[in-house]
């Protein structure tokens, strides 16, 4: 079974009024606090049982652990995917991005850590032929990230660019609260501190990497009667 890696497909709306939609949010809820105060990602049976809806309900609502994890992660972080900056700087872009969105990872840590373990354990599965459901798919940081990293585009080499984005992808997320949490003991605030260090000292390095071909663009843009 092929992972999707960049263009995810969006999840069907949930119902907006009436029996269905308080069912709905039932469920929901009721996935969000097993996985904040028991911290592992509850079987679609569970969340029934908790719930007191049968088994066949929770179901018709959410057919596997991955469209669960997906409606409670997309539940917890709906702005931060809407999150939209016109700032024409690309490094403050990127802060506001960071800024702004940190702190919502850090609200939610329990649930994101819940979606790396499902990804992490269905990678596992998958290897091993024994995944008999639809994986949970991760990729929304990349168009995020793309759209922040929109105005530095100009100035960088096309593979440098690409390069910066991906390197990005491993620094905004839950993975720095991961690392520097469980190994280093860090508190919140220094975790934010050092991802946003992490991506300036990656925008620099990218900057320094593509400077000469962007200076020969510009030389060999110039009008004639210039050079």
């Amino acid at each position: 079974m092929t992972r999707l890696k960049h263009k995810l497909s969006e999840p069907a709306a949930p119902p907006e009024r009436g029996v269905k939609a308080a069912t709905y949010r039932l469920l929901l809820e009721t996935a969000t606090e097993i996985i904040r105060i028991g911290g592992h990602v509850p079987s679609v049976a569970e969340v029934a049982l908790r719930s007191k809806v049968s088994r066949a309900t929770a179901y018709r609502y959410f057919p596997s652990r991955s469209a669960l994890i997906t409606a409670v992660v997309d539940n917890s972080l709906g702005p931060v995917r809407k999150n939209a900056s016109d700032n024409p700087d690309g490094r403050q872009r990127v802060h506001e991005l960071f800024q702004q969105t940190f702190p919502r990872f850090k609200e939610f840590e329990p649930q994101l850590r819940a979606a790396a373990q499902l990804s992490l354990e269905q990678w596992s599965l998958e290897r091993a032929g024994l995944l008999e459901e639809e994986p949970y798919r991760r990729g929304h940081r990349v168009g995020i990230l793309e759209h922040a990293l929109e105005p530095l585009a100009p100035m960088l080499r096309p593979a440098t660019r690409n390069r910066l984005h991906h390197a990005l992808s491993v620094v905004y997320g839950i993975e720095p609260y991961v690392i520097l949490k469980d190994i280093w003991g860090l508190a919140d605030r220094e975790v934010d501190r050092i991802a946003l260090w992490m991506a300036d000292a990656l925008i620099d390095a990218a900057l320094r990497e593509s400077a000469p071909a962007t200076a020969a663009r510009t030389q060999a843009n110039r009008p004639a009667a210039a050079k």
